[in-house]
């Protein structure tokens, strides 16, 4: 069984003067979704995600060393340009993760990172961020320990990225990735995010996810202000034990291929973490009526025409809507005729299931 100090290194056998890596790390939306959080960013309850393919964050990591080694330094451009408001995120960072990496005062480094998606069109740039930024320093300790395993290399990573952002820690590996214990799932841990273990039917294999832009703008409530509010929610351990069993629902789902029964465990999933918002103390609702206008349209469509299309959501307005390959042209021709009038400026973004974190 891991526990965090299995990840504080014994010594380095090589030193690196200066360098340069780039990695891609795509966001993910979770099926059974993470809500609430203990200590360490360790999750309330387990949750599984998909890893998209084209969303994602792409970060080059310079680094020199030098010889005031007191405090942490780095520069961070987004887009090319200097981003001093995303510097306290960064440094805090930096703070949760040094003694796992106790090398990172002796480096200067320039942080360089761009998004393939809109920025602040509600879709999570710290999974993919977090995750972009733990592969490259984990490319910078394995340069200083030549004989760090890939398994080793890899989990380290998703237990870097998830003292970011929890969620990060699913960006790490694709296609379909569990983070928190879960009896019935080998491996499963809260510290890292793991592949699914087990057979996924061939119904899942480039699902694709289509992401309507209902609300492009700053979310009313961050999401660890939201995670916090659980700690006194009244329906909490209920909650969480319904994440438990989605969880087991969703193993025999992946194996067998019922879409039916894969659409209500998403469904009832996406409505649960906004029944949770909207019952917290202090209460708060994301949804927007656009948001709800697609919903309603969805459940038509699907009633209409039998096609296995459903919905779910993050902690936001915006709508992902989930569908099998082979149902694509069907499914994008609706979202055209009847959802693109919900969507700000007419934006969507298609997306499947992608691979995971890509050394570029």
């Amino acid at each position: 069984m891991f526990t965090a100090t299995d990840f504080i290194p014994k010594k380095y056998t090589s030193t690196i003067e200066n360098g340069n890596f780039e990695w891609s790390a795509p966001s993910n939306i979770a099926l059974v979704k993470y809500w609430g959080k203990k200590d360490n960013q360790i999750p309330a309850n387990p949750s599984v995600s998909f890893t998209l393919n084209n969303c994602k964050t792409i970060t080059k990591l310079g680094f020199e060393k030098r010889e005031n080694q007191n405090s942490f330094s780095f520069d961070l451009l987004f887009e090319g340009k200097s981003k001093e408001d995303f510097k306290p995120k960064i440094q805090k960072f930096l703070e949760r993760i040094e003694i796992y990496l106790p090398f990172l005062k002796e480096y200067h480094f320039t942080i360089d990172t761009q998004n393939t998606f809109p920025h602040s069109s509600g879709i999570a740039s710290s999974a993919s961020g977090m995750a972009a930024l733990a592969m490259n320093f984990m490319s910078l300790e394995k340069m200083m320990n030549p004989e760090m395993t890939e398994d080793y290399f890899y989990q380290k990573a998703s237990f870097l990225a998830r003292l970011g952002s929890g969620s990060a820690c699913r960006s790490v590996k694709g296609n379909v990735v569990v983070w928190g214990n879960q009896a019935n799932i080998e491996g499963s841990s809260d510290l890292f995010g793991v592949e699914f273990p087990y057979a996924i039917h061939e119904n899942f294999k480039n699902y694709q996810d289509t992401i309507l832009l209902v609300d492009k703008g700053e979310k009313q409530v961050s999401s660890t202000v939201g995670h916090d509010l659980m700690h006194n929610h009244p329906y909490a351990e209920r909650r969480f034990v319904q994440a438990h069993e989605n969880l087991d629902q969703l193993i025999a789902i992946f194996e067998n291929g019922n879409l039916e029964e894969f659409i209500k465990v998403v469904e009832s999933e996406a409505l649960t973490l906004h029944a949770m918002m909207m019952t917290s103390m202090p209460y708060f609702i994301l949804m927007k009526p656009n948001t709800l206008q697609i919903i309603n349209a969805i459940w038509e469509f699907r009633n209409e025409t039998q096609i296995p299309v459903c919905f779910t959501l993050d902690a936001g307005a915006n709508v992902h809507v989930l569908y099998p390959e082979n149902v694509s042209a069907k499914v994008l021709q609706f979202i055209k005729d009847e959802l693109v009038v919900f969507c700000q400026n007419g934006q969507y973004i298609c997306d499947q299931i992608g691979e995971g974190s890509i050394a570029l």
